[in-house]
């Protein structure tokens, strides 16, 4: 039997519409909330950030969402993505567990992050803007809106949190090449970066810091909106194109996950997978467990307070009920970049504390080993972030070893790691410290969670 197990689908089973676990939740998510009144938010608030079509997805109560057949136009252009069985990592494990990942990293920016860029700079183009800003940690998400915006005619801005800004040149140079202006955040642009630089000029910048700066500048621009990789219901409900495939791939393969593995730093790629299998359990469907995996550095599930915050650094955002970690709290500089939000989608949040997923987190370290051995096995390079998913498979298959059972592991390689390759010399090099948080940072940026009354 051949080691390689590739599963494709054809052009025509690109998914139609995305799928909104919102409308089958057994309990509903709590309201955003308006930091001034700290009552619910209505469209007319966030009409200054993002297009109403947009909006209107936020907070829709429909299973369903039809795809704009201009936006899957543009997904054929590596959609639908591969299945593999991971057979060569199951032998050096020495694991009965069979192995699959959904790979992300075959569409033009390396990731996952088009599934949405593509739709959301669509619904802004259609709506008249001509500029995006957003913010971006280790430059997919930026690389994404890069790609998106050349695509549509539109202008993007993408302010990148200082550490990622200086630690990946080539993610930045991606994101010129797409046409995009790419900022080091905390940045002299803004009012909100300024204040901080003053406060602290060695600052290595956070993606709630680079969020207040985005936001910022579009809400003072008429022609101008904010664009968000993470977090928000309408970016995980564009992600469920991988899900969707991933639930149609496995039934091509003749099995079924028993557990289903994805790295968390807003929820994106975690829900994009987990999302459509999720349904069908909640349906009352096949069982499966959920499984997070993050860092240890910045530990938003299993470490962070489940409250209202605010999403960003400057409180420019409103009130979001969700994990997190406090919005001014700065983790440190690793390099999964993408993993060093202060919070987390409050979809996957809700979930968490409804028990109907877990969360483990890993250090940097034992993530790039298993990484590297995906690597040398699988032959590709996975992104820092991604390297959280495969130690989560990791730990699930050698589980399956010291039992003796051979369950299936599914897990979303969310991206491949090809500008992200100074990390690996500094792990070869003996560089990659696991350093921790500032436990104090932590509990004083937990100290001063907005009081919000409907708590």
């Amino acid at each position: 039997m051949s080691d390689t197990v590739k599963i494709l689908l054809n052009e025509s089973d690109i998914p139609e519409s995305w799928y909104n676990i919102a409308a089958e939740l057994p309990e509903p998510l709590q309201p955003v909330l308006h930091p001034g009144t700290g009552q619910p938010i209505g469209p007319d608030d966030l009409a200054p950030l993002f297009p109403m079509a947009l909006i209107g997805q936020e907070v829709s109560a429909e299973p369903t969402i039809e795809i704009p057949e201009e936006v899957r136009d543009v997904y054929r252009m590596w959609r639908p993505t591969p299945l593999y069985r991971a057979r060569r990592l199951e032998r050096a494990l020495d694991t009965p567990a069979r192995i699959y990942y959904k790979y992300e990293g075959t569409s033009p920016a390396g990731s996952h992050k088009p599934n949405t860029a593509v739709a959301q700079a669509y619904y802004n183009k259609a709506e008249g803007i001509t500029k995006l800003t957003t913010e971006t940690g280790a430059g997919q998400w930026g690389s994404a809106l890069a790609f998106a915006g050349a695509l549509f005619g539109l202008e993007v801005d993408v302010y990148m949190v200082k550490v990622s800004f200086q630690q990946k040149p080539y993610r930045r140079a991606l994101m010129e090449s797409y046409g995009a202006r790419c900022v080091a955040s905390p940045s002299d642009e803004t009012e909100v970066g300024r204040r901080i630089l003053a406060e602290t000029p060695d600052s290595t910048g956070s993606l709630g810091i680079a969020i207040s700066e985005a936001v910022e500048v579009a809400g003072g621009r008429d022609d101008t909106k904010y664009s968000l990789g993470s977090v928000l219901n309408h970016v995980l409900l564009h992600q469920t194109v991988v899900g969707q495939e991933a639930v149609k791939q496995m039934e091509m393969a003749g099995d079924y996950p028993d557990v289903i593995v994805a790295c968390t730093g807003g929820g994106s790629n975690f829900a994009g997978l987990v999302f459509p299998f999720l349904g069908e359990k909640l349906r009352g469907g096949r069982d499966v467990r959920v499984v997070a995996t993050e860092p240890t550095n910045c530990p938003t599930l299993t470490k962070g307070k489940f409250a209202y915050d605010f999403g960003d650094t400057g409180h420019l955002t409103p009130l979001v009920k969700m994990h997190t970690l406090g919005s001014t709290f700065v983790p440190p500089g690793f390099h999964a970049g993408g993993l060093r939000y202060h919070g987390m989608a409050p979809i996957v949040s809700h979930l968490k504390d409804l028990g109907i997923i877990e969360a483990m987190a890993f250090t940097q370290s034992q993530c790039f080993a298993s990484g590297v051995q995906f690597a040398r096995t699988e032959g590709i390079i996975p992104a820092p972030e991604a390297t959280h998913a495969i130690q989560g498979a990791v730990v699930e298959a050698l589980k399956c070893k010291e039992e003796g059972t051979a369950r299936n592991i599914l897990f979303n390689l969310s991206g491949h790691g090809n500008f992200d390759m100074q990390a690996y010399t500094d792990y070869f090099a003996g560089d990659l410290a696991d350093e921790p948080y500032d436990e104090a940072a932590l509990a004083e940026a937990l100290s001063t969670l907005p009081p919000v009354a409907a708590e």
